[in-house]
């Protein structure tokens, strides 16, 4: 089973020879948060060309993930077309998310918490102040408004718990 605190970051090396772009965004993202910790001019001009990268994965993906965005290791993107993150949200190590998930406010401060090793299916949305439980999923097209707890399944709009 795929652990919901220690993150794998495996899962967010390229692999030689594939066209990855998630994976090089999420790459200039990591190198960002881990040199604008640091004051020494090295890392900030690691910290610029960063920023130049990110910009660039980020318009070929078509994706909006802020750089200071709260996001656990290992997470998985492999279509990252339309993914739109709240720079406030917290997303869990180990998460999986498809093409064109939002994960957004409902209010000023109203984010959503996502935990470790959740699958978030494609077009899925996840909007306002709730929690997504460790290994849950969120099916594709979901409006999630609502908590769900861990190991738990939503589908639908408005995004409801199926027992299985």
């Amino acid at each position: 089973m795929i652990s919901a605190t220690e993150p794998d970051w495996s899962r967010e090396k390229p692999v030689p020879g594939r066209f990855e772009p998630g994976k090089k965004m999420l790459a200039a993202l990591r190198r960002y948060q881990k040199n604008s910790r640091k004051a020494d001019p090295v890392s900030q001009t690691i910290k610029r060309i960063a920023v130049l990268q990110h910009r660039f994965w980020s318009a070929v993906c078509g994706a909006d993930i802020p750089l200071d965005s709260n996001i656990g290791g290992g997470l998985l993107i492999p279509h990252p077309n339309g993914i739109v993150i709240h720079p406030q949200a917290k997303i869990g190590p180990n998460c999986l998310i498809f093409q064109q998930v939002t994960i957004g406010a409902s209010g000023a401060s109203e984010v959503p918490v996502i935990e470790g090793h959740v699958d978030i299916g494609a077009g899925a949305r996840i909007l306002g102040n709730i929690t997504i439980g460790a290994h849950a999923r969120i099916g594709a097209n979901a409006v999630v408004i609502t908590d769900i707890p861990a190991n738990a399944t939503a589908v639908g709009i408005p995004g409801k718990i199926r027992q299985t």
